[in-house]
């Protein structure tokens, strides 16, 4: 436990409760509201028009987006979305205030005062400006800003970074900020991620193939200089270092391609559809680079992997889930909070 002192507020000459020394603001990606075709397009509007997930002119891009994209998908999005939305709401959000919930309890009893958290959506609801927003209204004048994104990339950590930036241009007071970049080799991240497959084989048995997919980008990106293939790389060495694993019982894919522009490969679900003929009969799947189970984990790799590796001869095939609000997932959130608090307390 570390004793963590706040700046006392002070209202003419009454003392009140002491400030908290910092507050977290832990982002996400976002949702839709609800799981139909117009709080899709309303969410997929703001998504899919951030020049640091499609980089194309707009004078391009918004045309395409405008008078195709948002009048043919988010009818058939909506329904996938239905497809996995549970009576509390979107799994992503309603994990996130877990993990949220947790974390704030978790600082708080490390620094022996109230650590506000709270959340920030780069698309969707609450925004970013939101969470913001209620961290200064809980006293916090300091924030670790902490996006949920292990592996660095421009169209996502860049973006929550864009966002912040443009909250700042907006307010005359801004508050003290730290940014949390990456943290695709921590040590507590790839431990927890281990603890989560060896927790599954324990409990399903171990499939012949580890399968590691992780959300795409377009290749252009990553030549022209984001870091996010390489690091996605090193994670997967990493955990299949730590579970000791032969190199013929573990791979990477990529998953979530959008649009007719080569993406990174091998593509998930063209992988999944060509193990089986090479003898390949059961696998499981994990997906390191989200810190929350949601439409691209539940959908696409737990339905519809299964579907297509089934389908071409499978045997087995199992969905290793997110880490969510498991206890070394609370752990290391904390761990990457308290490496940007340094000197705060």
């Amino acid at each position: 436990m570390l004793a963590c002192g706040g700046n006392w507020l002070i209202k003419g000459t009454t003392l009140t409760s002491p400030s908290p020394a910092f507050g977290v603001l832990l982002v996400n990606l976002g949702t839709p509201d609800e799981p139909t075709p117009r709080a899709v397009k309303r969410f997929l509007k703001q998504f899919l028009s951030d020049p640091r997930v499609v980089d194309m002119s707009p004078w391009l891009w918004q045309p395409i987006l405008q008078g195709i994209i948002l009048n043919t998908r988010p009818a058939k999005v909506a329904k996938l979305y239905e497809s996995v939305w549970t009576e509390q709401g979107s799994p992503l959000m309603v994990i996130s205030e877990q993990q949220a919930q947790k974390l704030e309890a978790d600082l708080s009893a490390t620094f022996n005062q109230h650590i506000p958290v709270e959340l920030g959506m780069s698309y969707g609801n609450p925004s970013i400006d939101a969470g913001i927003e209620k961290l200064k209204a809980r006293g916090a004048e300091r924030i670790v800003v902490l996006p949920l994104y292990p592996q660095y990339s421009c169209s996502t950590v860049a973006s929550v970074f864009d966002a912040v930036a443009n909250y700042c241009t907006q307010v005359r007071d801004i508050p003290e900020l730290r940014f949390s970049k990456q943290y695709f080799d921590h040590s507590a991240y790839i431990e927890a991620l281990a603890q989560s497959v060896r927790r599954h084989w324990k409990l399903n048995g171990q499939a012949q193939k580890l399968i590691l997919s992780f959300h795409g980008i377009p290749l252009r990106y990553a030549t022209e200089g984001d870091p996010y293939p390489q690091q996605c790389f090193a994670t997967a060495k990493l955990l299949a270092q730590t579970l000791g694993l032969d190199d013929d019982q573990w791979q990477v894919c990529f998953q979530s391609r959008f649009g007719k522009e080569e993406w990174l490969t091998p593509y998930a679900d063209e992988l999944l559809g060509q193990l089986p003929a090479k003898g390949v009969k059961s696998v499981d799947v994990i997906c390191p680079a989200f810190a929350t189970d949601c439409l691209e984990t539940l959908e696409e790799i737990s339905i519809g992997g299964a579907e297509t590796f089934l389908h071409a001869g499978g045997e087995k095939y199992q969905f290793i889930p997110c880490l969510n609000d498991d206890e070394l997932h609370i752990e290391l959130l904390r761990q990457l909070v308290q490496e940007q608090a340094q000197s705060w307390c």
